[in-house]
């Protein structure tokens, strides 16, 4: 099958190289997915009855936002190596998989603090801590593709370019991302560790997502550095090698992390871990004159119920509270009447009648 396009497209519709064919397919079905998961997530927001969960939305939905241009940044390594692809390839590569990794980080960082029984950090607090993560790699791929791609253009060449000091670079521009990539892993395992079950699952999910991803990197960085090498096919496979590490790692994110997550999104959280995370608050209050008009107290429970927002999480925490409260007896209170005596009721009348 032979295709009517460029030399440096030839990859997109070449059957001899079906390669090309298989991974473009299957980055074109991770962006539809992508996509549908974005919309997912935008629908099941006001599905969400745990405020925890609500902060970690705006992260989540900059975890596939990135995802969806790892999908993307496929096309550029299908695409031969030439002065357009390669500044992107260079640049796009860490930031991406930097994005990712943040995020992730983020999310264990905070799950260390829920299963604990604590709240965790903030939504606004979340994002300054991804931007800062993500900041790093955009300094240093900016500073390698301006500097020394600048002053280099021949790295841009397939034909002239050194290829093995083409490939080490590409792989050392990516050394904060595996530090990323280690960090979470640790975090994530420190956040299956604490008395509240119910946010054990989240850690499980981030752990088996950076596991997968670490066992991908570890593939094509060998087979970039030594093993194309060693089997004698460097220039060929050296694109697919990372076009495949690409698209593998993109189903990782959405399969191994976002799908699980979404179906956690809308559970609630038991009541033991809202106990949990209010003992070293004491709020219950020693109630000692008077009784509490239970006409109130019928109102709020049925406007909680009607709006339809955590109603078996809040009716039992009030329930709980409510009975841990110490009532005394309610205390009666009466006016004494005067009330005349027997005694001087009977000597008055027996004065008046001697009298008359």
């Amino acid at each position: 099958m032979s295709c009517d396009v460029g030399e440096d497209f030839i990859f997109l519709c070449s059957a001899p190289d079906a390669w090309g064919i298989v991974v473009e397919t299957l980055a074109a079905a991770g962006i539809l997915f992508t996509f549908a998961l974005m919309l997912s997530l935008l629908i099941l927001v006001r599905r969400i009855c745990d405020n925890c969960k609500r902060d970690l939305v705006p992260i989540q939905f900059t975890f596939l936002i990135a995802t969806l241009g790892i999908f993307g940044l496929t096309f550029a390594f299908i695409v031969r190596l030439n002065i357009q692809t390669c500044p992107t390839r260079f640049f796009l590569f860490g930031v991406l998989f930097a994005i990712c990794f943040s995020c992730l980080l983020v999310h264990a960082s905070k799950l260390v603090r829920l299963v604990r029984g604590g709240s965790g950090m903030s939504w606004w607090a979340m994002i300054i801590m991804l931007v800062a993560l993500s900041l790093v790699q955009i300094i240093i791929a900016i500073l390698y593709v301006a500097i020394y791609l600048g002053r280099n253009m021949n790295q841009c060449d397939r034909n002239l370019a050194d290829l093995p000091q083409r490939n080490i670079d590409f792989v050392l521009i990516l050394v904060y991302v595996m530090a990323l990539m280690a960090v979470t892993l640790l975090v994530s395992m420190a956040a299956m560790c604490g008395p509240c079950k119910h946010w054990k699952p989240h850690g499980a999910h981030i752990y088996i997502t950076m596991f997968f991803s670490i066992a991908i990197w570890v593939t094509w960085i060998v087979m970039l550095l030594r093993g194309n090498i060693s089997l004698g096919t460097a220039p060929q496979w050296d694109d697919p090698v990372r076009a495949i590490a690409l698209v593998a790692n993109g189903w990782v994110f959405l399969l191994m992390y976002m799908v699980p997550e979404l179906c956690l999104m809308t559970r609630h959280t038991p009541s033991c871990c809202k106990q949990i995370q209010g003992q070293s608050q004491p709020h219950l209050i020693r109630q000692s004159v008077g009784i509490e008009n239970r006409v109130f107290t019928q109102e709020d429970i049925s406007q909680v119920q009607d709006s339809g927002r955590c109603s078996p999480s809040s009716t039992s925490q009030y329930d709980a509270t409510l009975a841990l409260r110490d009532m005394e007896p309610a205390k009666e209170f009466s006016i004494p009447r005067p009330q005349p005596r027997p005694d001087v009721y009977l000597q008055y009348r027996t004065h008046d009648l001697t009298e008359m």
